[in-house]
């Protein structure tokens, strides 16, 4: 079992549209039984809520449901489950940094880093942001999304042809 956590701040937007799409991408491709998903947010402002309606309604017309998602709040014991610790963007990467016990660190990777075609290191916070915002960011998941399943494919399952 691979198992794999996607952070942002709030764990309303960017982290469960990444945990969505990553988990209807790995469910498509028959490999939800060896691969878990998770997300979590760096802060507590909003542990035990759904995700953003915004983020639902933009993840729901590129046919992937968040509803049953729920906010958590990281914590150490996230480097010891999982096996992947994607951070959204370096603020949550230097919190998420402190948080990584001692010989975990090598868990703690930037989402982005699995798309260098994109050219970005950072998924942007569509919070705050005009309405298209979260479209743009379903676009940097669904890319980074298949190149971290190509990782695993090769690094885990012994899939050369991902």
């Amino acid at each position: 079992m691979v198992n794999v956590l996607f952070v942002c701040l709030g764990n309303i937007c960017r982290s469960p549209t990444a945990e969505g799409v990553f988990r209807d991408l790995i469910r498509r491709e028959g490999l939800d039984t060896v691969i878990k998903t998770d997300s979590a947010g760096t802060s507590d402002w909003h542990i035990g809520e759904p995700p953003d309606h915004r983020s639902q309604e933009a993840a729901k017309r590129r046919g992937v449901d968040l509803s049953d998602l729920r906010c958590r709040q990281t914590r150490a014991e996230d480097f010891e489950e999982f096996d992947y610790v994607l951070a959204m963007d370096r603020r949550n990467h230097a919190a998420l940094s402190v948080l990584a016990p001692k010989g975990r660190i090598d868990r703690l990777h930037m989402f982005l880093s699995f798309a260098p075609q994109l050219g970005l290191t950072e998924v942007p916070d569509p919070y705050y942001g005009a309405g298209d915002g979260f479209d743009q960011v379903l676009d940097m998941i669904e890319t980074a999304s298949a190149g971290l399943l190509d990782h695993i494919r090769r690094a885990h399952l012994g899939d050369g042809s991902g």
